[in-house]
């Protein structure tokens, strides 16, 4: 796996790149123009254009309505990232704000008044004003720093309960426990595997669950902050699982591997078996109760999927010529927001800008 970031931070970003994202495809050689009148219908439902370097994931508020993306910037001989704030419908840019630190993860909070991003190279997390873009507080994690002197990665965050979960990309994995009121460490989940990558909270089973590097799902009790479980594929393969989403009615959770398995598996909570396993790369993945759809983001094949939740049909394909990595569902359950990863070259710098998509569902 070739590293994405200059050679002093190799040690932190080999276990960050596997985790937000995989090494980018080789360049396809430029096709031949096509004529006119074989030309692509223009695809009226589909937003798109250049926002910046390093875009990462994203924050919808209702409170401000507006579309946050968190950005690390470039990882070639720039310090610190950015906070975009866009407005929903047309992406414009409305609000710039410079951090001295990259951005990465983000989760906001019930009321939509605050969210958090964390600050993955340097083992933090830092809690955003919603309205104004403003960094309220930072977090910088204490625990122990690898022989090069680099922290654990904070990848992912989640929000639940007045308490913000942090997985840590180390091996062995933890996850940092914050108290959102007071924005200190609170608790440390030990021994989590190599690598914690993804976490959500299961409304159905009322538990945590938190993927990592090993291919394993970490299901938490978030009362006694016990790994009570610890689902596998069973099936003999290695995996490396990233992302989540769930389907609570249905007691579905959908596990993304975009290493190892290249493929999405579909678990029953009731049991922890795979009862579907979905082929093809598969990175982030999104569940619309609403819509009864799956989105997932193919950065290798550079596609974002739209699937019947039931019967697991492909019922619409989008294409880029970038790698589609996070996603967002919009408020009104009929919106989709992609951000789209320009590839990197040998000395970690990218061959043009990210790009931020917007997608009406039909």
């Amino acid at each position: 796996m070739k590293s994405l970031f200059s050679p002093r931070k190799a040690a932190v970003a080999a276990a960050i790149v596997a985790a937000f994202s995989l090494t980018a495809c080789q360049a396809p050689a430029k096709k031949a123009e096509a004529p006119a009148a074989a030309a692509k219908p223009v695809d009226t439902s589909l937003t798109q254009r250049t926002l910046g370097d390093g875009l990462y994931e994203m924050a919808y508020s209702p409170a401000a309505k507006a579309l946050y993306v968190a950005s690390a910037q470039s990882f070639k001989d720039v310090n610190g990232g950015v906070i975009y704030r866009l407005d929903p419908t047309t992406l414009e840019t409305k609000g710039v704000t410079h951090t001295d630190l990259k951005n990465f993860g983000t989760a906001i909070d019930e009321a939509g008044n605050v969210f958090y991003t964390t600050n993955s190279l340097d083992g933090a997390i830092s809690k955003v004003d919603a309205q104004s873009g403003k960094v309220l507080e930072r977090l910088v994690f204490p625990g122990k720093k690898d022989k090069e002197g680099y922290p654990a990665g904070a990848r992912e965050v989640l929000w639940h309960g007045n308490e913000l979960y942090v997985g840590r990309v180390a091996d062995p994995g933890y996850i940092s426990v914050v108290d959102e009121k007071t924005f200190k460490l609170k608790a440390t989940i030990k021994n989590a595997g190599k690598w914690v990558t993804g976490i959500i909270y299961s409304p159905l089973t009322e538990r945590i669950y938190a993927t990592n590097g090993a291919g394993e799902i970490l299901v938490i009790n978030p009362r006694t902050r016990k790994i009570e479980k610890r689902w596998t594929a069973g099936d003999g393969k290695e995996y490396l699982f990233l992302n989540m989403a769930e389907d609570p009615a249905t007691g579905r959770l959908f596990v993304t591997d975009d290493s190892k398995g290249k493929a999405t598996l579909v678990f029953d909570e009731r049991t922890g078996k795979v009862i579907k396993r979905i082929e093809g790369d598969a990175l982030a993945i999104k569940f619309n109760a609403k819509r009864n759809e799956i989105y997932i983001s193919q950065r290798e094949s550079k596609k974002v999927l739209q699937l019947d939740a039931t019967t697991y049909a492909v019922k619409n394909s989008w294409s880029f010529d970038n790698n589609p990595n996070s996603l967002l569902i919009g408020p009104d359950n009929n919106t989709l927001y992609v951000t789209l990863k320009a590839e990197f070259n040998k000395d970690s710098s990218t061959k043009g800008q990210d790009q931020i998509a917007r997608i009406a569902l039909k």
